[in-house]
């Protein structure tokens, strides 16, 4: 999946140029994970955005009763937020965890906001971010609530194929809203209708 600078992510975001870039050394941090290592947890106040620079992290609702689903995937070049956590005292929602071994930069929220008032290349990256934030996650509720477990299996393979190489089944039954036993009856259902290899 190679690997992508923050510059870069924002730039792509902005769709041009960024002037003081450097300005968010001084608010970044740089974190290596582990394979299965927790980026955060459900609670935690992070008011912060994290970009991968490498690998996939798989962002999970946990319940009480020790249930998790997965909500979603962020991969290289991917930025996200806890949106809840951006709130003054708020605290994240869901906890994220490396899938694979990840590179992933932590920028102060406070300082991407205080280019934004700045500079209108910063106000079209944030703008832009949280604008696909949205599409995505209207995407993926369209999925659960309109699409049969089947359907969303077959869509997460041909939309992701690159992802769905390197995660585990479980992983992928998470994501779809099914169990692993279910997943395992549609794959073989498939197999034998002659739509998966």
């Amino acid at each position: 999946m190679g690997t992508v600078s923050t510059p870069e992510v924002f730039r792509r975001l902005a769709g041009s140029d960024l002037p003081t870039t450097s300005g968010l050394v001084h608010a970044t941090a740089q974190r290596r994970l582990e394979p299965g290592e927790a980026l955060f947890h459900v609670g935690d106040s992070i008011p912060f955005v994290f970009v991968v620079n490498t690998g996939v992290i798989k962002l999970v609702y946990e319940t009480l009763s020790g249930d998790s689903w997965i909500k979603g995937f962020a991969q290289t070049g991917i930025c996200f937020a806890s949106l809840m956590a951006l709130e003054n005292g708020g605290v994240t929602n869901f906890s994220a965890y490396a899938v694979t071994e990840s590179m992933i930069d932590i920028i102060e929220y406070r300082k991407i906001q205080q280019l934004a008032d700045c500079h209108i290349e910063w106000q079209r990256a944030l703008g832009n971010a949280f604008k696909l934030y949205g599409q995505r996650k209207e995407r993926r509720e369209l999925e659960l609530l309109t699409r049969s477990p089947e359907e969303r299996y077959l869509r997460f393979l041909s939309e992701h194929a690159e992802l769905a190489a390197c995660i585990r089944q479980h992983d992928i039954a998470s994501y779809i809203r099914v169990t692993p036993v279910a997943l395992s009856r549609i794959r073989a259902r498939l197999k034998a209708q002659g739509r998966l290899a």
